[in-house]
């Protein structure tokens, strides 16, 4: 059994802190409202921007999860959440020195890819964007460490309370644009509280690892999949230049360590999204990744 801290304890690592608190550990969920956490972690009212506030951090943690999601889409939000945050549960939890392992959710977001190419732990990251240069500034805080650190590049999540494509599907919003697969790359929500897990639970973890779902789809097959089994009216297609393909990710590293997802295409996924009943809306600070 471990200590375990989770920081930034949204959607996912409240999903996170549920499996490990089953399995026998002891979890505590840091957040600025921590009672809104389900009722196996023990709640830290803290700021993690806030360093005054994180002496309320439990001693003696063995293992940190940091797993938060800047509030906004801009440069300084996500400065914040995972450069300013980071760097300061570093420092607040190297007091003690019983820290074995830090973990940090990280985004594919990192690579810049957009030819359609498949990419994996030792592909080049080249982010074009202020979201994963800031991510992998992120990343090199935690890896740099004294504490060993392990990275976990999370795709785009989904699952319950997260409905925009099928809203957009079912009203008629959906539309595909250009010619040629533009990709996108999934994780379910679950498998990816499933995936931190089996990281945590590693006993020498790797630095890096990509947890993404075993088909890279493209847009247009998920929203014509959605519209079928919604019986909605097909996306319309819209002629113009065709869009970057994107990149394809691989889970195969994260398979061959032992993991398998309980949802291994944006199918299943997405039918139990669809069959869902009295679902809770998605904690508004989960994190949106890809």
């Amino acid at each position: 059994m471990s200590r375990i801290v989770i920081a930034g304890c949204g959607d996912v690592g409240s999903a996170l802190g549920v499996q490990l608190a089953r399995a026998g550990h002891e979890v505590w969920g840091v957040r600025r409202r921590p009672e809104r956490l389900p009722s196996p972690l023990r709640g830290v009212a803290a700021d993690l921007c806030e360093p005054s506030s994180l002496h309320a951090l439990p001693a003696d943690p063995e293992v940190i999860v940091y797993a938060a999601a800047a509030d906004e889409r801009s440069e300084a939000a996500y400065r914040r959440a995972y450069v300013d945050g980071v760097r300061n549960v570093i420092h607040a939890t190297a007091r003690g020195g019983t820290v074995r392992l830090f973990v940090f959710t990280s985004s594919t977001a990192v690579y810049g890819q957009q030819d359609g190419e498949w990419v994996d732990e030792d592909s080049v990251t080249a982010p074009r964007a202020f979201n994963g240069r800031l991510l992998l500034e992120g990343e090199r805080l935690v890896l740099a460490g004294d504490v060993p650190g392990a990275v976990v590049r999370l795709a785009g999540v989904y699952g319950p309370g997260r409905t925009r494509l099928i809203d957009d599907v079912r009203a008629g919003r959906a539309v595909c644009r250009g010619d040629g697969p533009v990709y996108a790359n999934r994780v379910h929500r679950d498998d990816c509280a499933s995936a931190l897990a089996h990281v945590v639970g590693l006993s020498r973890p790797d630095p890096l690892w990509l947890a993404v779902d075993d088909e890279p789809a493209a847009r247009c097959d998920v929203l014509r999949w959605l519209a079928s089994r919604l019986g909605a009216t097909p996306p319309a297609h819209v002629p113009g230049p065709a869009e970057s393909p994107g990149k394809r990710c691989r889970n195969a590293k994260l398979r061959r360590s032992g993991w398998t997802p309980r949802y291994p295409t944006f199918r299943e996924g997405y039918e139990a999204v669809l069959g869902a009943r009295g679902a809770r809306p998605a904690d508004p600070s989960s994190p949106r990744r890809g």
